[in-house]
């Protein structure tokens, strides 16, 4: 049986079947990613993109996997290019774009605002990320790169660093690697700490948690640092994140003699230094890189 899922709005969705599904169609994508081979299979389909916030990797790495599979783009990347300026609703917006296009990818500063849209259009959805809630195309690129790199992800030691708590990707991270029966490890200041809701359902699966304020109570027992930024975007009071600002810090010393790589889903401010990038242990570029293969993937299988 292939892929089952008919959009893509949260990790909680996939089975572990399915992510090994994508995973692996993601391998068969990576010569036509590198440009070695070529591939037509989404000739004359069309993906739309609704992007009510900024990105640059999720967009353009969308962009660039609907192209490499011979299909094209429309759509707008921030709201000022958008009718919302005008008081275009949500979901005028999302049927309009359905009337054009054979696939919709959407990011949102509403959490819940990809699973509203799928609910009223009958083309696939893929949710690109919502406010504070999921990413879930960026937790399978982040799975693509453990595999890639350790070659098996099950057994492996993961701590996730920074900002737990506004972190959409850190959130569907959690949820994909309990799937994996991974040991993770909860790095951030108190004030961001891993939403309990979370903790709980990981406890629930008996999945290996522990939360610490300090890396170095873990990284001699660690194999994957996956670092994120504190989100300045997402903080209700700008006094809460100037006391939080730069709390964690990755550089060359902290790995020197370490064997564990640093993953980011970028960009990063000051959390990790730019001494770290000519490193071994640097995987954050050719984190981004994957998610060309793994996009590609996912669209094959959801545009029918």
């Amino acid at each position: 049986m292939g892929f089952q899922l008919e959009n893509v709005i949260s990790i909680k969705d996939f089975t572990k079947k399915d992510i090994k599904f994508i995973l692996k169609e993601a391998e068969k994508m990576e010569p036509i990613a590198r440009s070695q081979k070529t591939s037509k299979i989404l000739s004359g389909k069309i993906l739309g993109m609704m992007f009510y916030e900024p990105s640059t990797r999720t967009r353009l790495s969308f962009e660039a996997s609907m192209k490499r599979l011979g299909g094209s783009v429309i759509g707008f990347s921030e709201v000022a290019e958008s009718s919302a300026t005008k008081g275009e609703t949500l979901a005028d917006a999302a049927r309009v774009v359905a009337c054009y296009a054979d696939a919709i990818v959407i990011r949102h500063n509403a959490e819940g605002a990809a699973r509203y849209i799928s609910d009223i259009i009958d083309i696939p959805v893929i949710n690109a990320g919502d406010g504070a809630g999921q990413h879930p195309t960026q937790t399978l690129l982040d799975l693509y790169t453990m595999k890639r790199i350790f070659e098996n992800i099950e057994g492996l030691k993961v701590a996730l660093i920074g900002d737990l708590k506004y972190g959409r990707t850190v959130h569907s991270l959690a949820y994909a690697l309990a799937m994996f029966n991974v040991d993770m490890v909860f790095v951030s200041p108190k004030e961001l700490k891993m939403p309990r809701d979370i903790i709980h359902d990981l406890k629930e699966q008996r999945i290996s948690v522990h939360e610490t304020t300090k890396i170095s109570d873990v990284i001699d027992d660690i194999d994957v640092l996956y670092v994120t930024r504190i989100q300045k975007e997402r903080f209700p009071d700008p006094e809460e994140y100037s006391k939080i600002k730069g709390a964690y810090r990755i550089d060359a010393k902290m790995l020197n003699g370490r064997d564990v790589i640093v993953m980011h889903p970028l960009p990063r401010v000051d959390e990790i230094s730019v001494n770290v990038d000519a490193l071994p242990q640097c995987k954050y570029f050719q984190q981004a890189f994957y998610g060309v293969p793994v996009r590609m993937a996912l669209l094959k299988a959801l545009i029918k």
